[in-house]
């Protein structure tokens, strides 16, 4: 890891464009570590970078898999260490930003063995209802159940296979990373939360005014990773009829500032980076300026 240089943080804080321009003036490459940018077929309700910053840099793991494929933390990592050995050949530079936390974390720290998918098991436990699930997720794994998003079935259906298949619960097998990751240099982006919901909310407003509806009209098949798609139920729902165009961003925006605080949170806590506030310079240059001078520090050879 030690040749390249992260840049993570929550959604609409500005991350791609700072990746882009940073890439472009090293000569260098991007990755992206976002769970959904991943997928081909939603680029604006995935908010994926535009062709213009596309322009600027090779970009991977960016619109590189059909909405049906699954995708996982551990198939992340298997994925852009991949991408990684492709640009290290080459002699490039390499800026991975995203804000999806766990891939990113899979990505520094590797990942602790999991069991394989017993497909008997989750057939047996995909026949239960939500709130059975629940409730043995509960007496099994009590640290689990109580930070696991309950309405995820998906998730409670996983973490209740690896109890089951380990004897040990899932919340604690999950923290075993591989490493500290102590060679992994970056920089944690954010704003100040005023700042960052007004460019959450023109995000949103953005989508809608460029398409997004017509987008997820057009949807044929969706995988469960990708259905999880923020901002993908409520447009659903607007499309059935169910609710207004206005109560349908607004219900988005909310979601999305929600999710941003989480991932604020996540980074907080899970990343040694090093935080730069945003909001306190003077222009995007700035930013850009600023973060280069640690990247070339991290690029620079280790005497």
């Amino acid at each position: 890891m030690n040749t390249a240089f992260f840049i993570v943080g929550p959604t609409a804080s500005g991350k791609s464009q700072i990746a882009a321009d940073l890439a472009e003036r090293c000569g260098g490459e991007v990755i992206s570590a976002d769970a959904l940018q991943i997928y081909r077929g939603l680029p604006l309700l995935t908010a994926q970078p535009n062709e213009t910053l596309l322009s600027q840099a090779p970009h991977h793991l960016l619109a590189a898999f059909p909405l049906t494929e699954e995708m996982s933390a551990a198939k992340f990592r298997e994925l852009a260490l991949h991408a990684l050995a492709e640009i290290y050949a080459r002699g490039k530079r390499v800026f991975v930003v995203g804000g999806s936390g766990l891939y990113l974390k899979a990505l520094t720290h590797g990942l602790a063995p999991l069991p394989p998918v017993d497909q008997l098991l989750r057939e047996e436990l995909n026949g239960l209802s939500l709130d059975e699930l629940q409730e043995q997720l509960t007496a099994l794994d009590p640290l689990g159940a109580a930070t696991i998003d309950r309405r995820n079935k998906r998730r409670i259906v996983r973490a209740l296979e690896i109890c089951a298949q380990t004897n040990a619960p899932a919340s604690a097998q999950r923290k075993e990373w591989k490493s500290e990751a102590t060679s992994a240099r970056g920089v944690f982006v954010f704003r100040d939360r005023a700042e960052l919901n007004t460019r959450i909310d023109r995000r949103v407003e953005e989508m809608f005014r460029g398409g997004v509806v017509e987008e997820v009209a057009a949807i044929k098949q969706l995988g469960a990773t990708a259905a999880k798609t923020l901002g993908l139920r409520e447009i659903q729902r607007l499309l059935a009829g169910e609710i207004s165009e206005a109560e349908c961003i607004s219900t988005i925006q909310q979601a999305t500032r929600r999710y941003a605080k989480r991932q604020l949170t996540w980074f907080r806590r899970q990343t040694n980076f090093e935080p730069l506030n945003l909001s306190l310079l003077k222009d995007h240059e700035a930013a850009v300026d600023w973060i280069l001078q640690k990247a070339e520090r991290s690029f620079a050879p280790a005497e």
